[in-house]
């Protein structure tokens, strides 16, 4: 089975052959990448032109949200990802993957991520928390994993997509999303690695983020326990410093 990955990027040129190397240092051949630049101007596209076989378009989008779209409809792919330009995959672990979907019904799957500084050293490992819709909902929305997360195109695209007027927290939508129609697999084993560090979005929109996670919530039936859901996103976020 094809695995396509899709990275949004904009001004990353410090970070993004990372991502790319990560994705090519994989134990299956099958595999696209698929680059949406927002419009760099610090190098970036002159990285992209040294990698031959990225299928690459820089052009103004709307946001992140709007830039993965845009890579989900290019991507020709039956399993798919998005990972961010400053995030990377762990080595030989698509092989597994593509198993697991070639092997099952299953819908997506997740698995565990590291936390790692801008010179990729290791912050912490953590074992992602198993989770279902209503633990999403009613207790903690920090659980998603987004770059350890693959699932198959057909289910991304009875979702909708991404909702393009989420700006920080579409994928714990979209995940919600899914775990209406498909049940997820959980792989207990490092599946990438998250740079944390001051300059990401999650650190800067904090109040912003919290904001959508109650409306996303609300949304989806949850009432007296939306203190609980944004109390436990901020303790994450600031003692912790995690989220997805």
């Amino acid at each position: 089975m094809k695995i396509s990955i899709i990275t949004p990027t904009l001004n990353q040129a410090s970070f993004i052959k990372d991502t790319i190397e990560s994705v090519i240092n994989q134990n299956h051949s099958d595999v696209e990448h698929i680059i949406v630049d927002g419009g760099s101007t610090d190098g970036t596209l002159e990285i992209l032109n040294q990698y031959s076989h990225l299928n690459w378009i820089s052009e103004k989008d709307s946001g992140a949200a709007n830039a993965i779209n845009k890579g989900m409809k290019i991507a020709s792919g039956e399993i798919i990802a998005w990972i961010n330009s400053d995030d990377f995959y762990e080595k030989n672990i698509f092989g597994e993957i593509e198993e697991h979907f070639r092997t099952s019904k299953v819908g997506f799957l997740y698995g565990n991520l590291t936390f790692v500084n801008k010179k990729k050293e290791i912050i912490r490992k953590e074992k992602t928390t198993r989770y279902n819709q209503d633990f999403l909902i009613h207790i903690s929305a920090d659980l998603i994993r987004q770059p350890c997360t693959f699932f198959r195109k057909e289910l991304f695209e009875k979702t909708g997509g991404l909702n393009e007027e989420l700006k920080y927290v579409f994928d714990y939508d979209l995940i919600l999303k899914m775990l209406k129609i498909s049940e997820p697999v959980y792989i207990d084993k490092n599946l990438a690695y998250y740079r944390d560090y001051e300059e990401t979005l999650t650190r800067r929109y904090l109040k912003y983020q919290g904001a959508e996670i109650i409306k996303i919530a609300r949304e989806n039936g949850a009432r007296i326990f939306d203190r609980i859901i944004l109390s436990n996103f901020i303790k994450k976020v600031l003692f912790s410093k995690v989220f997805y």
